[in-house]
């Protein structure tokens, strides 16, 4: 891992983050001590779309029935 030293860091930051982005790992140091540690992003690409396995039940799309259906139509 290559040490940079915060004044690079932020000079170079874009050509930096091409660098992470390609794999490498790098140490930003500040007065010669490490403190932060660019890595890559391990991102799973490979995510289903959406948050919830959910099948919504054949009911729901039965008729609501008139007393439903007027409080929705009255606002209350």
């Amino acid at each position: 891992m290559e040490n940079i030293n915060v004044h690079d860091a932020k000079t170079n930051f874009s050509r930096l983050l091409r660098r992470v982005e390609a794999g490498e790992e790098l140490v930003i140091a500040r007065g010669g001590k490490p403190v932060a540690r660019m890595v890559p992003l391990e991102v799973d690409i490979a995510r289903p779309l959406g948050f919830v396995d959910y099948t919504l039940p054949d009911s729901f799309f039965d008729e609501l029935p008139d007393e439903e259906l007027g409080a929705w139509n009255s606002g209350e």
